[in-house]
């Protein structure tokens, strides 16, 4: 029965209109994920993913051309699906160099990219048991209508099409975090894996990603834009509510009621002494009043993220102390944005840091001249470059 309505939806959707119901029929070809035609409330004509348009990543696809030596293929396998159970996936996430050149937001696929064919895509094929279980995909024609890939095959043509692009090259790259049996299975990759041919492409894809274009500025300040305002509700929300878990939950309700997909990474709340532990993932506990709270969270749009860390006390008033510290961090902060200027190192910034740190400790108190804890309570070693 369940298969039966879900069949009776596909064919008939149901809109209100004027407090009537309406029935239409329009269709749509259904790539599987949205398109300007699917979700012309979140893309424009001519976009691939939201805010990304066709032309962009065909740029991409060029320039990455242009830094792969001659006669070389660069293999990009999709992100595998991860399993919560034996039969309930989690949420799917496209690896990041993937999507970067291809746009395409699904598994199962495997892209290769060369002077000679330009972008070709290796499509899933689906069964109608599938599609129905799991939805519509993207296949061979997707692939070259909304991706724009210069050549589309389905997945079963891999071992006949690809052992002969890679036997007329001299260097293969390809993207060892997401590598699939499909292709390094075959005998032409092994033959020249074993000839020390191949290569890691992530290197290369990560240095045409460290030049943002404006597009991906705007999503990216767009992300950063919702997971500020989503803290800030959550910060209003704290005094009521102050229990790590319901912080975390306030946090992704408000980020995706703006419009954002996931989170970036599991938040981070950890209230009194969990605020210490750094990468703290639990976010069961109570927050005790007079504590403070510790949130480093962030939202993903679009495949772009962002990351924020906020400390404050749910009561509404900080110690004396707690304010003094305070102050240091976000002066600290305040200095090591001005040094943000090309040619500067993440590093240099990093030691700047920390010698301000180390010198405003003194002055506050919480550390002695000799480094030590005057409480007692502090790793005198923790003050060093990994503060």
């Amino acid at each position: 029965m369940q298969i039966l309505m879900r069949k009776l939806l596909q064919r008939i959707s149901c809109r209100q209109v004027n407090g009537r119901r309406a029935y239409s029929t329009k269709k749509f070809v259904d790539s599987g994920q949205p398109t300007p035609a699917s979700h012309p409330q979140l893309m424009k004509e001519g976009e691939i993913t939201p805010g990304i348009s066709a032309e962009e990543y065909i740029s991409r696809r060029k320039r990455l051309l242009e830094i792969l030596p001659e006669n070389s293929v660069a293999i990009l396998a999709a992100a595998p699906e991860k399993m919560m159970t034996d039969v309930v996936p989690y949420p799917y996430r496209q690896d990041a160099n993937y999507l970067y050149i291809t746009g395409c937001q699904q598994p199962g696929g495997v892209a290769v990219l060369s002077h000679e064919c330009g972008l070709c895509m290796f499509m899933p094929e689906t069964s109608a048991h599938d599609v129905i279980w799991k939805g519509q995909i993207a296949g061979v024609d997707a692939a070259a209508e909304t991706f724009k890939a210069d050549k589309a095959y389905p997945m079963s043509k891999i071992q006949e099409i690809l052992p002969d692009m890679i036997g007329r090259s001299s260097k293969l790259f390809h993207n060892q975090e997401t590598a699939v049996q499909t292709y390094t299975n075959l005998e032409a990759f092994q033959k020249a894996d074993f000839y020390g041919a191949v290569r890691n492409l992530s290197r290369l894809t990560h240095e045409l990603r460290w030049v943002k274009s404006p597009a991906e500025l705007k999503l990216m300040r767009e992300s950063a834009s919702i997971g500020c305002q989503a803290l800030l509700q959550t910060m209003l929300h704290s005094k009521s509510h102050p229990y790590e878990g319901l912080l975390a939950a306030k946090f992704e309700y408000e980020c995706k009621m703006r419009g954002a997909q996931r989170m970036a990474f599991n938040p981070v709340v950890g209230g009194g002494p969990n605020a210490a532990v750094i990468h703290y993932s639990r976010n069961d506990q109570k927050i005790d009043d007079g504590d403070l709270v510790l949130m480093d969270v962030g939202c993903e749009l679009h495949g772009y993220v962002s990351d924020m860390t906020r400390t404050w006390p749910p009561s509404g008033s900080f110690s004396s102390l707690e304010e003094a510290l305070y102050d240091l961090i976000l002066q600290t902060n305040k200095e090591c944005l001005k040094l943000c200027k090309p040619g500067a190192s993440l590093l240099q910034i990093h030691h700047y840091s920390v010698g301000m740190l180390r010198k405003g400790l003194k002055e506050i108190g919480i550390v002695n001249s000799d480094g030590t804890d005057p409480y007692n309570e502090l790793n005198p070693t923790s003050i060093g470059d990994n503060y």
